[in-house]
């Protein structure tokens, strides 16, 4: 049979199978427009209230700007899920994608695409709604171009068109599960700037709010992409399902547990009552969202018990019956998501305070030690990473422990006391005083940075990773193991991780931050606080682990120039600390100037003792960073001395004599002397 006759053929049996997969698509799509609608109906969205004289944006904005929205997330989620499918789902052989993989990896190319259309219609529409203009009038002006660069709401939206278009490209050429794996990273990460300028932004709590709604979408668009690109592969008849399903089943159970937690945290921000989910339209969508979601729960959880089973068995029909209702279910659910987004929540009753408005917590008093001990602050960021932290080693000694292997006390000490350095230092009184004072945030950053990381890089957490975790059960696969060793062997790693560079990131990156409108911009956005702890942390672990990192790392120095490397750069943090004591201008005054703070000292007097700080801290940092190098020092010298024991005890049972070459021949040479004195 020729090659165009058997191609001939395969598109003839692929023809119904693509069809079922458009026929899957169309009826999600249309459960989530009818969930949309009748949302919007109920919750008065699509039928606002129109006040005689004032700009009115007309239909076609009011039906336009969620569908276009609804189009926007849909696209973003399945976008998603196929890179997932091609990354991490679909086995790959040595870092190279199959077929199947492959597909997806194209498919999302073309699926990004239509998510750049849709973010830029929504952007039209949302200038149309905000002006109170018909889209018409907007794309005929210049308000266009600014919205989109100067309005946060533009530039949100402007950014998912960019990363969106970004992805489009460089999917046409990914070959490879690591670059699969990198814009699977990227298309989360573009979920996430609409959500952060909606309804979670402008709530009381607008930390909670911002961090739960962040949450909340990566796992959601993990959850339901994945399963759609999942039974899309179960109805074209493509190869690996069964491994595919079971990767997905485990990867489901935390997604579920992330929604959950995620959209509880989000009620809480925006709820002052329980009775407000009973008696206004915000509340009610949110009923039907949750019933959506324990539904979707139940369904879960029969897959894991019934169907998993029966589709190792080879048996394929079960799974897709109740794949495609889970998959209905999610994307009407998707489709009250958007409905909600245009639906405000109830009225909060607000203190007069300017300060609370920004903070999301009224002023605290005037800055005590009793009153940073007490007065604790849970910020969901912060707290999901010191459990995460705690969590993942702990279940890694456990499994070193059931599995008989022995894993360093002091290890576990260092890495236990370094999560409850962080959870001090981002949930107590510090946190608090850290947005009103300097000085706090200053004594947050030195923390975050130059103690924090330190206990982090002695608790040796790659090292647990690599011993506690298992092999790919396929041979030339990647598991969570192997790609935690393609990271390590990656050349970005060995980028970032040398040590001139490391150095560089640790000292620059702060003069570079505070000495520009970076730190104005950050304080202003909860973002940008996240984005700061986050640094903070890194670029202290990348930095002391090239100087007492006990993990694998792409350049080894010798002790001294370890030793060495500590003290030049030391220096650096005093030196910006007196840039600080010597300042005459206050930094990000329009952030404090808000606050209306009228205890302590002054704004510029606060920096000073920020600048004193950041003068004095390192000391405490630098005798614990000597005090380990000289441990390690000492224990690299006696395993270098014992080895050389262990070579010479063997050489000695070999070959006779000492073992030792050199002493040997010191020896033969007194020997001969000795004759040479006696034969005279």
């Amino acid at each position: 049979m020729s090659k165009t006759a058997r191609a001939a053929q395969a598109a003839q049996v692929e023809a119904p199978q693509n069809g079922r997969v458009v026929k899957l698509a169309l009826v999600g799509a249309g459960a989530a427009v009818v969930a949309l609608v009748i949302a919007m109906i109920a919750g008065g969205a699509a039928s606002p209230r129109i006040i005689p004289g004032l700009p009115d944006q007309g239909a076609f904005t009011r039906w336009g700007l969620p569908l276009a929205k609804l189009a926007m997330d849909a696209a973003g989620v399945l976008t998603v899920g196929a890179l997932l499918a091609a990354a991490i789902l679909l086995p790959n052989d040595k870092g190279l994608l199959g077929k199947s993989a492959l597909g997806y990896v194209k498919a999302a190319s073309w699926i990004a695409l239509v998510w750049a259309g849709a973010a830029a219609a929504t952007m039209v529409f949302s200038l149309s709604e905000a002006l109170g203009m018909p889209v018409a009038d907007v794309l005929g002006g210049d308000e266009l171009t600014s919205f989109a660069s100067q309005v946060s709401q533009g530039i949100s939206l402007t950014l998912v068109v960019l990363f969106s278009v970004a992805i489009a490209l460089f999917a046409r050429g990914a070959i490879t599960a690591g670059t699969a794996g990198g814009l699977l990273v990227l298309a989360l990460a573009t979920m996430l700037p609409p959500a952060l300028t909606g309804h979670s932004s402008s709530s009381p709590n607008h930390d909670l709010a911002t961090t739960g709604v962040a949450v909340h979408l990566v796992v959601l668009a993990l959850w339901v992409g994945g399963l759609g690109v999942l039974c899309a592969h179960a109805l074209r008849r493509q190869p690996h399902l069964e491994i595919a399903t079971a990767r997905f089943s485990a990867l489901a159970l935390w997604c579920f547990i992330g929604v959950g937690l995620s959209g509880l945290f989000s009620v809480l921000a925006r709820l002052s009552a329980v009775s407000e989910l009973f008696t206004s339209a915000y509340g009610l969508l949110l009923v039907a969202k949750t019933v959506a979601f324990a539904l979707l729960g139940a369904v879960g959880w029969w897959h894991r018990k019934r169907t998993l089973p029966l589709l190792a068995a080879g048996g394929s029909g079960t799974f897709l019956r109740f794949a495609a209702g889970e998959i209905v279910v999610m994307f009407a659910a998707v489709g009250l998501a958007v409905a909600l987004s245009r639906t405000a929540p109830p009225p909060a009753v607000l203190p007069v305070d300017r300060a609370f408005e920004v903070l999301g917590y009224t002023m605290p008093p005037e800055i005590s030690p009793a009153n940073l001990a007490s007065l604790w602050w849970f910020d969901l960021f912060s707290g999901t990473l010191v459990a995460l932290l705690a969590g993942l080693y702990l279940a890694g000694v456990v499994r070193l422990a059931r599995r008989g292997d022995s894993w360093s006390k002091g290890r576990t000490a260092a890495w236990f006391t370094g999560v409850l350095i962080l959870l001090i230092a981002t949930q107590s009184g510090v946190a608090r005083y850290a947005k009103v004072l300097f000085s706090a945030h200053m004594a947050e950053h030195m923390t975050l940075s130059m103690m924090v990381p330190i206990f982090l890089v002695l608790g040796a957490p790659v090292t647990l990773a690599l011993r506690a975790l298992r092999p790919a059960a396929r041979r030339g696969d990647r598991g969570p193991r192997e790609w935690l060793t393609t990271i390590l062997h990656s050349r970005f790693v060995r980028v970032i991780a040398h040590p001139a560079i490391a150095t560089a990131i640790f000292i620059v990156s702060t003069y570079a931050l505070y000495f520009t409108p970076l730190f104005a911009a950050a304080m202003e956005e909860h973002l940008g606080h996240i984005v700061m702890t986050m640094h903070f942390l890194l670029s202290g672990c990348l930095f002391f682990w090239v100087i007492i990192g006990v993990d694998p790392a792409p350049y080894r120095l010798p002790h001294v120039a370890r030793l060495i490397l500590l003290f030049v750069t030391m220096p650096f943090h005093a030196f910006f600390g007196i840039a600080l004591m010597s300042m005459t201008t206050v930094l990000a005054s329009e952030w404090y100037d808000q606050l209306g703070r009228t205890w302590g000292a002054s704004a510029i007097e606060d920096q000073q003792t920020g600048g004193a700080i950041a003068w004095g801290f390192g000391e405490i940092p630098t005798l614990i960073v000597l005090l380990a190098l000289a441990f390690q020092w000492w224990r690299h010298d006696d395993r270098g001395a014992r080895r050389a024991d262990r070579r010479a005890d063997a050489a000695a049972a070999r070959d006779g004599g000492s073992g030792d070459a050199q002493l040997d021949a010191y020896n033969e040479y007194l020997a001969k002397l000795n004759r040479r004195d006696g034969a005279e």
